[in-house]
């Protein structure tokens, strides 16, 4: 999405990070949350409490239905896709045990883990081969031992855009009575989701990507009889009387006043969405970015390392890089021709370790619903452009 930023005509393809801009209706929604539903929800009996309580519980309710997950009172709000990865890993692994994880995942997920045993990891790796569903899965199935607590995994990679078989996992998951966790920030709201069929026990989203709502919002989704133990204790509105948190979901997982004005965002980014048809999305974002692969692929010294994508095997994002440059030093040269990316690691060290580019990082481009074809024929030219003006002065 193009917008006037200091003089020029800014393009803002960062949208793996946060999508911008928001909707009208999100925008619409927030405004209205701080006047009508400014009271505490769960807490006070009066007429603004019961209608704030209301509108979290519909919140809750239009999640359940678009991830097709049974019962809305299973749909947890947390601060971001991190905390529900956090509360899942931990409370599961409370006792010990070992997870396995692929070798894409995001820090989100290998930090907690991390953090539970600096010494001796808890995870055995899976190493992903990108566009063969058995040979990923059976990754996936050599690492299982008996101390495995469960299996979890990036729905999409957000450095590479590589899609991950969660279908197939989940049910092979099941056949070993582990739990499935799917980190779906890459994918909530661009990738189809059910849970059911998907064979997902706990689903982990962000607000603040492709489902259009703010920053500081998240779920997640519990679809299984394992139970979490509480991440904090608190205040829940409920069972006020007992010290001990109370048992029953969501107030064993949701302590303190909720983020009312993001949750009501949520579901206006979530509606929004499920108007315009997640296939649709899908398919319109899937084209950019083959577009855009098939100029940048073009062009000398350009390094892509991901096939084609495809709606199969990938979500759209592409990462690249130009030879002789680090990442960041790419970014900075597009952010002065007005053109907002991101270079780096993306919090993924893991991915990079697989496609090795961990020295140098990546440029990343990820699309939004708003995003046009005239804007990446713009970012081509500009690639292009940056990567002649260099070879041209002899240097690199």
């Amino acid at each position: 999405m193009a917008y006037a930023g200091k003089g020029d005509l800014q393009i803002y393809l960062d949208n793996a990070a946060t999508t911008w801009p928001k909707p009208a209706v999100v925008r619409s929604a927030v405004q209205q949350a701080m006047t009508i539903y400014g009271a505490n929800p769960g807490r006070s009996g009066h007429s603004m409490g019961l209608a704030a309580s209301e509108e979290v519980f519909r919140c809750r309710e239009t999640l359940s239905e678009f991830f097709h997950l049974e019962n809305p009172v299973n749909v947890v709000f947390v601060q971001n896709c991190t905390m529900a990865l956090n509360i899942v890993l931990k409370g599961l692994m409370k006792d010990g045990g070992r997870m396995v994880v692929s070798d894409l995942e995001h820090n989100a997920v290998m930090r907690p883990l991390h953090a539970l045993s600096p010494d001796a990891p808890v995870y055995d790796i899976a190493v992903v081969t990108p566009g063969n569903i058995p040979a990923t899965v059976a990754a996936f199935e050599r690492c299982i031992t008996p101390e495995t607590r469960g299996i979890v995994c990036t729905h999409a990679s957000n450095v590479f855009g590589v899609r991950l078989p969660i279908r197939e996992i989940g049910a092979m998951a099941h056949r070993h009575g582990l739990p499935f966790i799917v980190d779906a920030a890459q994918s909530a709201g661009v990738l189809p989701i059910d849970m059911q069929q998907d064979n997902i026990d706990f689903l982990c989203i962000p607000g603040h990507k492709s489902l259009y709502g703010p920053m500081g919002i998240g779920a997640l989704l519990c679809n299984s009889n394992h139970m979490l133990p509480s991440f904090i204790e608190g205040g829940t509105g409920s069972q006020s009387l007992e010290l001990q948190q109370p048992d029953e979901l969501p107030d064993r997982l949701e302590s303190g006043t909720l983020n009312t004005v993001g949750i009501c965002g949520l579901r206006a980014g979530v509606r929004f969405v499920r108007e315009r048809g997640i296939d649709e999305i899908a398919g319109r974002e899937i084209r950019l970015m083959r577009y855009f692969y098939d100029r940048v692929a073009d062009m000398r010294g350009i390094n892509l390392y991901t096939p084609r994508p495809d709606i199969q095997h990938a979500a759209p994002v592409v990462s690249l890089n130009m030879e002789g440059r680090r990442s960041e030093e790419v970014a900075r040269a597009l952010d002065q021709r007005g053109i907002y990316c991101r270079a780096g690691l993306h919090c993924a060290p893991s991915a990079h370790r697989h496609f090795g580019t961990l020295d140098t990082g990546t440029v990343r481009f990820a699309p939004s619903v708003f995003t046009t074809q005239n804007e990446i024929e713009r970012v081509c030219r500009a690639l292009w452009n940056e990567a002649h003006s260099r070879s041209s002065t002899g240097v690199g």
